[in-house]
């Protein structure tokens, strides 16, 4: 596989591993391949069986592989799991110019400043994201190259996590012979497929429902302000299922996938559930409305989080954009309905800004949108490397209606 005009996403969920190949061709990205492959070797997005990682990552390249008809021998790849954080931290320098004009190197000195940051032994950065700069006391400006002053700062948002947990998903993709390109924080990644320029402007939240943890990205004035991952996933809620009806994990999440709603108030008492029909070894019949409350209370909790960790930025109800969710718990009936109520924001299920033709049907962005926003940050690194500079958003601009075609 050439580097140069082939790009690999590779999200690694607590659940599933999955999988976007997309061939760049003239600045534009065709995607010609992907896969989905179940993941048992993680929990709450953290390694815990890396042989079962290895397994699972292994399985789903074989399918990329087979669908792209090409070898995969790099990748960008997703970290998550409940041991992410970020913290604000800003950065100082002289600018070294005599005339004043702020050059490229002073930026990266800026930036590298802000990276000293004082952090933990056992945690190392992930991501350093600019937030605004100030010049000689004047705040906001999102790009001083080319400026004049003589003081340099830089507000940024520190991502880390811990370094066992990126050590040992380093240590998985290098035992499947696949290098990484880079790992990027999957609403990141996400946020490329799902999130527009308007609403970074103006303020929204990516809510990414996992199997084991619910991610969470905040931005404004198109710029990530604050992240955050939540020890709680919709495999919680399939738990919660297969206990309070004393069934299998396996019946639980159908009868989850199949019947689940957030608003039991408006399920029938009447309404009932036959469970022979999912497993004929369970002559159960069981109340909807009692599953339904069941989600309901694991969902408040999961929305109390979401409301905590916008309280302690100070946007809390105060996002003019909204919630976007994604990941496989957003798939959940009358999901946005209790989000409108609890988080008192406008909410909707993340969908592709862009056009897709071939086999859209098969395609679930739920489950994409992760790996194919790898491919956008790639291929934003290929240009940023370039001499030319482009926006993470002009670049989305550009790919927009460019997936042209998705293979079997």
């Amino acid at each position: 596989m050439s580097k140069d005009n082939t790009l690999v996403g590779i999200d690694i969920g607590t659940t599933k591993v999955a999988i976007t190949v997309g061939r760049v061709d003239e600045g534009l990205i065709n995607v010609i391949g992907f896969s989905r492959v179940s993941n048992a070797g993680m929990r709450r997005g953290i390694i815990t069986d890396v042989e079962d990682t290895v397994s699972a990552v292994t399985s789903a390249l074989e399918e990329a592989e087979r669908v792209a008809g090409i070898p995969i021998t790099n990748a960008y790849v997703s970290i998550g799991g409940a041991h992410i954080s970020s913290i604000v931290s800003k950065g100082v320098v002289a600018v070294s110019r005599a005339d004043g004009e702020i050059s490229a190197s002073d930026v990266n000195r800026v930036i590298e400043a802000a990276q000293t940051v004082a952090l933990p032994p056992n945690r190392e950065i992930v991501h350093v994201i600019p937030k605004y700069y100030i010049i000689d006391g004047q705040d906001g400006i999102t790009d001083p190259i080319g400026m004049s002053g003589i003081r340099l700062e830089v507000e940024a948002v520190v991502v880390g996590g811990a370094t066992s947990s990126i050590k040992n998903l380093a240590k998985c993709l290098q035992q499947t012979g696949v290098a990484i390109d880079g790992m990027v924080f999957a609403p990141l990644a996400a946020a490329h497929v799902l999130i527009n320029k308007k609403q970074k402007e103006m303020g929204v939240a990516l809510v990414d429902i996992g199997g084991g943890t619910t991610s969470i990205a905040v931005f404004e004035n198109g710029d990530i302000i604050h992240c955050a991952v939540l020890p709680v996933g919709s495999m919680h809620i399939t738990n919660d299922i297969a206990i309070g009806l004393r069934t299998s994990l396996e019946v639980a999440e159908k009868i989850k996938t199949n019947y689940g709603s957030a608003m039991p108030e408006n399920i029938s008492a009447s309404e009932t559930i036959n469970l022979a029909n999912l497993d004929p070894q369970d002559a159960q019949k069981v109340e909807r409305k009692y599953v339904c409350e069941i989600i309901h209370a694991r969902l408040m909790e999961i929305f109390s989080m979401v409301h905590d960790e916008l309280r302690k930025i100070g946007k809390d109800g105060m996002l003019p954009a909204g919630i976007v969710f994604t990941g496989g718990g957003s798939n959940l009936e009358d999901l946005v309905t209790l989000a409108k109520e609890e988080l008192r924001l406008p909410a909707q299920i993340g969908m592709p800004l862009f056009e897709m033709s071939g086999l859209v049907d098969k395609i679930d962005p739920s489950i994409y949108s992760t790996s194919t926003g790898l491919i956008l940050h790639g291929l934003e690194n290929q240009h940023s490397t370039s001499s030319s500079k482009l926006d993470p958003n002009d670049l989305l601009d550009k790919a927009k209606g460019f997936f042209k075609q998705f293979l079997p």
